[in-house]
């Protein structure tokens, strides 16, 4: 018959047990991987274009949002076109800001006609990508090269230079306005040119990858703070009989 657990020992059961069930209850409740939820994916957006500013990570103020809504009304009304832009905090996974304004367009515009005259920009506060789709009619002012300065450059500027999300759109509504409405391109801000614009923060995988070597490393934990006491504990039992 094995001998009772010495007497110095007693005072550990309770402490090792209530231990064990608040760990396996953290280790429950612990996001292994990201969440899907927190990810903004197509069919969680408006299924119409109800505005000039869709703000989904908010990082637009209020008041730079009411200036920017108001430039892209008049430029709606004088020439017929329209720029939209949608700001979001995370994509689907395999998205990327190019995709999702690709999306984006062919949801809110279904035919050729209705694009015409549309532009949808997207960006990404997450890895600052952004991307932009065109319409044919909108891509005679707005020419291929200009669009990709307005996001690489115009946009991505202040982007590098603190995260300035209201000053980078601020700007590319300036930039657009002028463009589509028949002036000469002020072109992109002056910047360094030992800036990298094409690469100056991690990408959406990059942070993926730290985010599930993170996990990994706090689940290792939260199993050897549960199993350690646990073996402890039996080894305790053990050398009792």
């Amino acid at each position: 018959m094995p001998k009772p657990m010495p007497k110095s020992f007693g005072w550990l059961i309770q402490p090792l047990f209530t231990i064990f069930c608040l760990l396996v209850i953290m280790l429950l409740a612990f996001p292994v991987t990201a969440t899907p939820a927190l990810a903004t994916g197509l069919y969680s957006m408006p299924q119409t274009a109800s505005s000039w500013v869709l703000d989904e990570a908010d990082q637009i103020s209020r008041l730079n949002q009411g200036k920017i809504e108001s430039e892209l009304e008049q430029l709606a009304t004088q020439t017929g076109d329209e720029v939209r832009f949608v700001t979001i905090h995370r994509l689907d996974y395999g998205e990327t800001a190019q995709t999702f304004a690709d999306e984006l367009m062919e949801r809110w515009f279904p035919t050729a006609e209705a694009q015409a005259n549309e532009t949808v920009i997207v960006l990404d506060d997450v890895t600052n990508n952004i991307g932009i789709s065109v319409g044919d009619q909108s891509a005679k002012a707005l020419t291929p090269d200009i669009a990709e300065s307005v996001i690489s450059e115009t946009m991505k500027v202040p982007l590098l230079r603190g995260n300035q999300y209201n000053q980078s759109v601020l700007n590319a509504t300036d930039r657009l306005v002028a463009v589509m409405s028949g002036e000469p391109d002020p072109g992109p801000p002056e910047y360094d040119s030992t800036i990298d614009t094409d690469r100056n923060f991690a990408t959406a995988e990059e942070t993926e990858a730290t985010r599930g070597s993170s996990t990994v490393v706090v689940v290792v934990l939260l199993i050897a703070a549960t199993v350690i006491p646990m073996a402890t504990y039996y080894w305790y039992i053990s050398a009792g009989g």
